[in-house]
Parts: structure tokens; C-alpha cells; sequence
């Protein structure tokens, strides 16, 4: 018995030398037929004529098939597939998202961090198409990427639903990648994992297309040029941020610091074309010369650069697509934020790490109005640079936030803003965040300076209402922005889909448990905390910390919106919404009101003060609350009667449906909606262990007009005849067969032969219904049940 754990150990030390000999040895054997593996050997040219294009040809069928799951951060294997140049770049076995890495890890952003073959092979990528001799026979027989088309043709989908359980769909499942020597023992392994991955193989013409690309060098085009009217535009623009004076530039640096993660685009210019804005050493009519920074913030380290419009070279993914338009106006909003107001500007703020993490240090100089009204302008981009962003994967990092939430935000007309912004310079200190500690952080003893930090803020917050609300008509539904009649950014609503995240306009579905209050102070240091500051590559200390931190934003926001019922029902509804959370949680609460001591001016005239304050609020903000989502103008009679049932279903009957499922009703021309799960939970107080805390008699489903959210979980397919049986399928949901029985008849599998027939149309009715917004779906989520 004492020889087994030795006798296990050597086992596995054997099983390990056979399994690298043998890659030796196909490596060895490689090199015989094609020569030494080298980038430089695809720079050699070829004079033989290719009949396939990238462009018009290949890329189609990459993004209809291939990067919906290979594209950004998440990618498997790091191979990011939306650009040739991520062809090019090939593949690489280190995890971005590792969430016990004890040390950061060096940053591999596409287009920034190398920019050819030979500089991503010293940092670890290896090849997907052939860099040895440069024949047909080598294009193929050297092209990982071809042998794993290749292995899915010799070895289809297993006609079974579900798969079986050696294909792993879990979102921290173990990668497996292959280099070209380690290809056959990975086959002989995962006979069933050629690509793409557990999803139907591709079309005979698609698979011929492909192949034949590949074995003719797989070659790119030069990209079109920009048009002259974009480049026109984009002059217009460098010109404006490249001003020479320092209040000029301390406005381009804020600016930059909220944009950088933007996709910018021209509202009178068609078709639409996506640029970033960047830091370059040149100016703007040189090429340019990109300055790499983990942060936007981080020092440049060079005395003069320049804010450059650089063309977004990558497919467009729903996951990671913000739009931001830029026009004659936004340029005119610019000028009356940050150039007009009088304020001088004597010395530019350092990139000392010190100080260019805090905002509230750096921009001082630029009015607190003003930095707030921007924000305000395009809240929900503000908001979906958290979103989308690369923090905002994974359950640990999204259970920060609960299911389904409104968003409000505080007026920047208060009679309070003054007074405010003096307070916020008073407490610049204590806003420090721990994105100071940058992306090598201690976990224990930064969380501990931080949260002292928080509350320190927090007891100066309750001074300054002590002594600036004196009178209960100062808590008045006056305190809330109403968009100023116009702006649709006025109200929002956060879904939370297990471990991703959605952010539109409007209260969409019915009241939700918990509403937020934002002002400028949370505003701004979500930003900082999770998209400016956020290092994706950071260690788990820098990752823990934002997200333990974020409790305290999460719930100062929350906070301030029960700050507008009456004091006896602030903190009852404090504790409903932190339920077994703990003592300490649930009293903060109560002991946050109490110093506070302030009643509402707010009149009250029912028992449900919550419900009735909603009311009030959407009244305030009617003129404005965005409506497309609504499903009452959504197809005939019938269609909105069943939908509608379908919309106020709440129980252990949802709790069988995945976070976020598309239907669609009718035929060719098939109307979609989408369906939101969202889960009942007791409090989202807590970093792990969260399935303790669920509630599924308290689930509910949202069902929205169109399509949101960025990875469905499901399709499901009806006829207008056939919507009210999905529907009493889904009402009595009681099990795991229940749930099969509904997509054995209603879903769309991804093993189902019509699986990329659906795909296509879905993609296609998303891009034609929001030609701006889309983006191509992400499948990686996509359920095996």
C-alpha cells in the first residue's frame, strides 16, 4: 500500500518523457520532409497565383464559423482569429484569465504588444500555418490549423444530444494546445476535438475553400484605403486633441483615459468604419508609432506624443464593441465641457503611479461639472466600459453586481455640486483606489489599506450631508438627472447573466429588487477601478482587491438611492436585500442611516414605499426612458399575449432555463426575442460560494424585444402556431428531462445539423436590426444539455 503514491509518481514522469519523446520525434520528422520550422520562411515570396481571397473569401468563413469563438481576451489558447494578423500570431498555452497567478504576467494584446511573427515566437506563440519550406504539400501537412479542419472532416460531431462528458464546455475548463509536433498524440486523445470545437464541422465548400487557402500559402490582401472624406474627419479630430496649450492637453488626457477603449465612428459616413484612439510618438500625417502601456494612464516615456485615430483592423465582436460617434457636435460639447469654463492650467499633472491612478488628484484643475456632464453625456458607454471590458468575465468577477438592476444617476444641476466638488477635493486621499498598488499586489494587506481608505471616505461623506441637507425637501426627486428632457442615458438597466453582463437603456422588465444611485464620485472610480486601472494580466491580488473594492462602490450606490424613502423603510430594505449576509452587512446599513438622521422631503401616500418611489421615478423620467425593448408593439395579438405570460413567469420553472436564450418565432423571416434568466439570490455580499446563496423560487425571466446580450446560452426555434406550447413547456419546467423534452422539440442544439444555417440567420437579423450596435455573437457559452 505505502508504494502506490511512488509507483503512481513514476508512472506519470514515464507517461510524460513518452509523450515528449514522441513530439520530439514528430518534430525531428517534420523537419526532415520540411525543413526547420522559422517566420522568416513565410516572407519568402511565391510567384504561383492563388485563386482564393482572404478578404472576400476566407474571412467570411472565419467569422461565420470560427471567430465567434476564437476572438479577444478569451479566445482559447490565445488564438485570436479575427485578424490575419492573429493568424499570423498563432497560439499560446498560458491562461490570460488565471485567477491564481501569483505574479502578473507579460500583456499579449494584438496589434500592440508585438507586431510580427518573429517578436510573438520570443513570447511564447507558436505557429498555426506552415513556416517551414514553403510548398503546397508543406501548407498542409505543417498547418496545424489545417490538421485540425482536417480531424474534424475524418471525425464528425457523435449524432447524440447532449455531448458526451469528455467534451468540457465549462469556462475554466482545462485548455489543450497542441503545438504541430504534440498534434498526433492530441488526436489520437481527442479524436472528436477537431474545429470547430464541439459545434458542427464546416460546408464541403466552406471546408474546400479553406484548405485551399491554406495550401496556397494563406496569404493576405492590403486592406482599402480610407476613404479621403474619413480621413478628412480624422484630421479634424487629431487636430482637436493635439492642442498646444496645457488646458488643451490636460482635456485630451481626460478624454483619452475614458475612450481609449471606445470604437469610434463617424455618424455622417457610410459604411460604417470603427477607429481607436491611441498615444503615438508621431504626429498626426506619419505613420504611427504605437505607445505601449499596460494602462492608459501609465507614463508614456516620451517628452511629446500625439493622440492618433488608428482603424480598428480587427472583426467586429458584441462582446467587446462600444460605439462611440463623433461628430461636429460632440466637438462643440468638447469645447463648452473642458475649453470654455475658466479655469487655468500652470503645469500638466505627472505620470508619477502615485497620483495618475487617482482622478480626483490628476484632473482637479478641469470642474467637477464638467467631468461629471461628460460621463453623464453617454452613461451607458461609461458603464459598458465595465461591461464589455476585459474585468467583467467569469462568476467571481460578475457577482459583484446583482441579477437584473436599475441605474439612476444624481442631477449635475444640484445646488450640492458646488459644495460637492470642494468636498472632493478635501477627500482626494482617502479616494485612492488599489489600482495605486498596480498589477503586483499583496491581496490581505491591500485590501486592508483601501478599505480603511473607503471609510474614511464615507465618514466624511456623512458630514457633508449632515451639514449640507438640513431641511427634508433637500431629499427630493430633484436630486435625480432626468436626461435633461433629451438624453435617453438618464435611466439604465444592468443584466447579469451568471458570468457576463449587459448594459442598455431604459428600466427594461418588471421593478427589480435593487436600484443604484450614481454620481460622479462612483462614476468616475468605477471607471479607474475596473476598465482604466484593471490589468487582465495582474496578479490575484490585483484581481481580488478591484473586485473586493467593488462591494463598496456597489453598495455606497445603493446606499444613496434608499436614501430617498422614508427612514423607517431604508434600512428593512437594506436587509432584504443583504439577507444572510452577515451581522456586519446587514447593520452597515442601519448604522449609515442613523448617522445620516435625515428624512425624506419625498411624500408618501402608500404601504409599499419602494415600489411607489419607482413610480415616481419613472414618472420623472418618462420623457426619456428608452422603449425598444418593450414587447407590447411586438408582432399580433396572440404573439403578445403569449410573450407576455411568458414575461411575468417567476419560480423554480425558470430556474431550468440558461442565463440568456434566443427565440425566435416564424419562418424565414422570423421575429426575435430575447430571454433573460435571472437568478434569485439571497445577497451578493459574498466573493465565493455563491449556489449557497441562491434563491430559485425567486427567479425570474425577462423577455426583451430583439436581441441583448453579447453569448447566448440557447436557441430556440417556433411557429406563431406552436409559441403557446413552448410557452406551457417552459410554465411547468420541473426537471433536467423537462428541460430536454422542451429543446428535444423547440431548440436549436449546437449539435443539430442546422446548427450554422440558424447561426447565420441569427447574425445576420442581429446586424440588420442594429447595424451600429452588432457585433458578432459569441458561442462559447453556448449550453450542452
Amino acid at each position: 500500500m505505502t508504494d502506490r503514491p511512488y509507483t503512481r509518481l513514476v508512472f506519470i514522469l514515464l507517461l510524460t518523457i513518452i509523450v515528449g519523446g514522441c513530439a520530439l520525434f514528430a518534430g525531428m520528422q517534420l523537419e526532415q520532409q520540411f525543413g526547420p520550422s522559422s517566420p522568416q520562411n513565410r516572407l519568402m515570396k511565391t510567384t504561383e497565383v492563388t485563386t482564393v481571397s482572404y478578404r472576400q473569401d476566407v474571412k467570411p468563413i472565419l467569422e461565420a464559423r470560427c471567430i465567434v469563438c476564437h476572438g479577444c481576451y478569451d479566445a482559447p489558447c490565445q488564438l485570436n482569429l479575427s485578424a490575419h494578423e492573429g493568424i499570423e500570431r498563432g497560439a499560446n498555452k498560458e491562461l490570460i484569465y488565471n485567477p491564481g497567478r501569483l505574479l502578473a504576467m507579460k500583456p499579449t494584446r494584438l496589434f500592440v504588444d508585438a507586431h510580427s511573427p518573429p517578436e510573438w515566437r520570443e513570447k511564447q506563440f507558436f505557429p498555426v500555418l506552415n513556416e517551414r519550406a514553403q510548398t503546397k504539400e508543406a501548407n498542409l501537412q505543417a498547418s496545424l490549423m489545417a490538421k485540425m479542419l482536417l480531424l474534424k472532416r475524418q471525425h464528425p460531431l457523435p449524432a447524440v444530444s447532449p455531448l458526451p462528458p469528455s467534451f468540457d464546455f465549462g469556462l475554466d475548463r482545462a485548455q489543450y494546445c497542441p503545438t504541430l509536433p504534440e498534434f498526433g498524440a492530441f488526436a489520437r486523445n481527442k479524436p472528436l476535438w477537431g474545429m470547430p470545437y464541439g459545434l458542427p464541422g464546416l460546408g464541403e465548400q466552406e471546408h474546400a475553400t479553406l484548405m485551399t487557402w491554406l495550401e496556397e500559402g494563406a496569404a493576405d490582401e492590403a486592406p482599402a484605403p480610407v476613404r479621403a472624406d474619413v480621413l478628412s474627419n480624422i484630421s479634424d479630430w487629431e487636430t482637436f486633441l493635439n492642442g498646444e496649450t496645457l488646458k488643451e492637453q490636460l482635456m485630451s488626457r481626460y478624454l483619452y483615459e475614458h475612450l481609449f477603449m471606445a470604437h469610434l465612428y463617424f455618424d455622417d459616413l457610410a459604411p460604417r468604419r470603427f477607429f481607436r484612439l491611441v498615444r503615438s510618438t508621431t504626429p498626426p500625417g506619419e505613420a504611427i508609432d504605437l505607445i505601449a502601456t499596460r494602462r492608459p494612464y501609465d507614463d508614456p516615456k516620451v517628452d511629446r506624443f500625439f493622440y492618433r485615430f488608428e482603424p480598428v483592423r480587427t472583426t467586429i465582436l458584441a462582446k467587446t464593441h462600444m460605439p462611440y460617434v463623433l461628430n461636429t457636435d460632440r466637438m462643440s460639447r468638447y469645447r463648452t465641457l473642458f475649453l470654455e469654463p475658466a479655469y487655468g492650467v500652470q503645469v500638466l499633472p505627472s505620470y508619477d503611479p502615485e497620483t495618475s491612478a487617482n482622478p480626483f488628484e490628476i484632473f482637479k484643475l478641469i470642474p467637477v461639472k464638467s467631468r461629471y456632464q461628460f460621463l453623464l453625456d453617454e452613461a451607458r458607454f461609461t458603464l459598458m466600459n465595465f461591461i464589455k471590458g476585459p474585468v467583467c468575465r467569469g462568476q467571481v468577477a460578475l457577482n459583484v453586481i446583482n441579477e437584473r438592476f436599475w441605474i439612476v444617476f444624481a442631477n449635475p444641476d444640484s445646488t450640492t455640486l458646488a459644495q460637492g466638488a470642494r468636498f472632493l477635493e478635501k477627500e482626494a486621499k482617502n479616494l485612492r483606489m488599489p489600482i495605486v498598488e498596480q498589477s503586483n499586489a499583496t491581496p490581505l494587506g491591500t485590501w486592508l489599506k483601501y478599505s480603511q481608505l473607503e471609510k474614511n471616505y464615507v465618514a466624511g461623506k456623512i458630514k457633508f450631508i449632515q451639514q449640507h441637507v438640513s431641511t427634508p425637501e433637500a431629499i427630493s426627486l430633484d436630486l435625480l438627472w432626468d436626461g435633461d428632457g433629451q438624453n435617453d442615458n438618464a435611466a439604465l438597466t444592468v443584466f447579469r447573466h451568471l458570468d457576463n453582463a449587459t448594459v442598455v437603456k431604459g428600466f427594461v422588465g418588471e421593478e427589480p429588487k435593487t436600484l443604484v444611485l450614481l454620481g460622479y464620485p462612483l462614476l468616475e472610480r468605477i471607471h479607474y477601478l475596473l476598465v482604466a486601472g484593471y490589468d487582465v494580466y495582474g496578479n490575484i491580488g490585483h484581481q481580488l482587491n478591484s473586485r473586493l473594492y467593488m462591494d463598496f462602490l456597489r453598495m455606497e450606490g445603493e446606499l444613496d438611492f434608499l436614501t430617498l424613502l422614508p427612514e423607517r423603510t431604508r434600512t428593512e430594505e437594506w436587509k432584504y436585500w443583504y439577507r444572510n449576509a452577515g451581522e456586519k452587512v446587514e447593520d452597515f446599513g442601519a448604522v449609515y442611516f442613523n448617522s445620516i438622521n435625515r428624512q425624506t422631503g419625498i411624500q408618501y401616500r402608500t404601504a409599499d414605499h419602494k415600489l411607489e418611489l419607482i413610480g415616481m421615478v419613472r414618472d420623472r423620467l418618462a420623457p426619456v426612458l428608452h422603449t425598444p425593448y418593450a414587447i407590447e408593439n411586438f408582432g399580433n395579438n396572440h404573439v403578445r399575449q403569449q410573450l407576455n405570460t411568458l414575461s411575468h413567469l417567476k419560480g423554480t420553472a425558470v430556474s431550468w432555463l440558461p442565463q440568456n436564450a434566443i427565440l425566435s418565432i416564424g419562418g424565414s423571416d422570423a421575429q426575435v426575442v430575447t430571454l433573460i434568466h435571472d437568478n434569485g439570490l439571497s445577497n451578493v455580499s459574498h466573493l465565493l460560494f455563491e449556489q449557497e446563496r441562491r434563491l430559485p423560487e425567486e427567479d425570474t425571466l425577462t423577455v426583451v424585444r430583439g436581441f441583448l446580450g453579447a453569448y447566448p446560452n440557447a436557441f430556440y426555434q417556433v411557429d406563431e402556431s406552436t409559441l403557446e406550447e413552448f410557452v406551457s413547456a417552459v410554465e411547468h419546467l420541473g426537471s433536467e428531462e423537462d428541460y430536454q423534452a422542451l429543446l428535444n422539440r423547440f431548440g436549436v442544439r449546437r449539435t443539430d445539423p442546422d446548427f450554422w444555417k440558424h447561426s447565420d440567420a441569427i447574425q445576420a437579423a442581429y446586424k440588420n436590426e442594429s447595424p451600429v450596435e452588432a457585433g458578432l455573437l459569441d458561442y462559447n457559452r453556448l449550453e450542452n444539455r
